[in-house]
């Protein structure tokens, strides 16, 4: 029997009994269907995060922030007074938003320029604008995106932001253009508006800026984005009155290094700066923190349609073993008429490797199809607020794993019933009733 016979008779003989070989596939199918699905949610996440947080920052930048030593105060007891520690609230950087943490300071600011490997290092400063108002249109309160001086964003219309341009540069998100009177993003482009801020005496300021684009709502948090002009120019006022000698205080910095440093180079800076007191993040490095978090929920997810693939696996040994048993003359007859026991085993064998593969392509096209409407209604309607999220993405080479992954499972749960057809004697099995 040549290979082509062999895999013609396995599907010819997967359907003698419909009705097992349906319940098998039917198994296998919700496998399948749950492992695909799984996997486009993966792959729809983690694409939507990498487009999101990888504009955080650039290739050659490192977040700096002074090493936490809250663990070591909580279980020590509290740490000695030293009062030439800054401290300064948490709006998040990793630590608890809210929460005291230690700042930098001038000082911390030299000592990272001074680490070698580091070019230059700018402190991150958080403004907090009282409103925002535009031709007499009403004063509305105004959020600021603090990442944003670092973020490529997600333009309805106009340009990113220019950290090296003299403008104050406005970044406005599409949830103010009907407040502020705008018909269409491109209709806010260009124009002035006027930015209230108070300063440290308590004296109201007007700062004015110019749009420069229109950004769609992120994950980054919504707000407005500032370049780092208008950021300096808000700080400075929020300064003013300030008594003299009074010292500065950072949650964080961006420190930039060279942009063709290898990772070993880029290591080496990391803990230069760790011995020095200091925790650093590249982009790769936050990536990482959301990816983990995604990669675990759906390695739980995964594990749930593996167990169902097992059960599935069993199910195809029951299938085979009936089979088996109901055609022992059958293969007692090809036996006499010279079909060895590798034929026979690669005849059962492949009607294992066939079911596999008939509830694995069944499972992974109905799930592309589900799993692409869903995303489809979810964009346009829990998330149409996050322009570009498709929640399930489904990426060909995963798909084909899993099939092949589950076309494995089905050939090693077919081997104990293709060894057992493949060990019958002929004369014995011509004799069975």
């Amino acid at each position: 029997m040549k290979f082509v016979d062999i895999i013609t008779s396995a599907i010819a003989n997967s359907f003698r009994s419909k009705l097992r070989t349906g319940l098998t596939v039917i198994a296998i199918f919700i496998g399948a269907f749950t492992l695909t699905i799984t996997s486009g949610i993966g792959t729809g996440v983690t694409s939507y995060i990498n487009s999101q947080v990888s504009a955080i920052g650039a290739a050659d930048v490192l977040t700096v922030s002074k090493t936490d030593d809250a663990a070591a105060t909580e279980s020590d007891g509290p740490a000695a007074y030293d009062p030439e520690k800054a401290t300064t609230i948490s709006l998040g950087n990793g630590s608890r938003p809210g929460s005291t943490i230690q700042a930098l300071t001038d000082a911390d600011l030299d000592t990272i320029k001074a680490t070698s490997g580091i070019l230059g290092v700018d402190p991150a400063v958080q403004v907090t604008p009282d409103f925002i108002e535009y031709d007499g249109s009403g004063k509305f309160e105004l959020t600021v995106n603090a990442p944003a001086t670092l973020t490529t964003a997600d333009l309805a219309a106009g340009a990113q932001l220019d950290n090296e341009s003299a403008t104050d540069q406005l970044l406005l998100p599409t949830t103010y253009l009907d407040a502020l009177g705008f018909s269409t993003p491109e209709s806010a482009i260009g124009q002035t508006v006027s930015i209230g801020i108070t300063d440290f005496a308590g004296t109201p300021q007007q700062v004015p800026a110019t749009i420069v684009g229109v950004q769609n709502e992120t994950i980054l948090g919504a707000g407005a984005g500032l370049n780092q002009p208008l950021t300096d120019r808000l700080h400075d006022v929020e300064l003013a009155g300030t008594p003299a000698g009074a010292p500065q205080s950072y949650a964080s910095a961006t420190a930039r290094f060279d942009l063709d440093a290898s990772d070993e180079e880029i290591v080496a800076i990391k803990a230069d700066l760790a011995d020095q007191g200091y925790a650093s993040q590249t982009v790769a490095d936050q990536i990482g923190s959301f990816e983990t978090v995604i990669n675990v929920i759906i390695g739980v997810l995964n594990a749930f349609a593996v167990i169902a693939l097992i059960a599935a696996g069993f199910g195809i040994i029951n299938t085979l073993l009936m089979s088996v048993q109901e055609r022992t003359r059958e293969i007692g007859l090809m036996k006499a008429m010279g079909m060895n026991g590798g034929r026979v085993y690669a005849l059962f064998s492949t009607e294992a490797v066939f079911i596999g593969f008939l509830g694995s392509a069944l499972g992974a096209l109905v799930a592309v199809g589900v799993g692409s409407v869903i995303s489809n209604i979810l964009a346009t309607t829990v998330f149409e607020n996050l322009p570009g999220l498709q929640v399930v993405q489904f990426a060909p080479s995963s798909i084909a794993i899993i099939i092949g992954v589950v076309m494995l499972i089905a050939f090693l749960a077919g081997t104990l019933p293709a060894r057992a057809a493949a060990r019958q004697n002929p004369i014995d099995a011509l004799r069975y009733e």
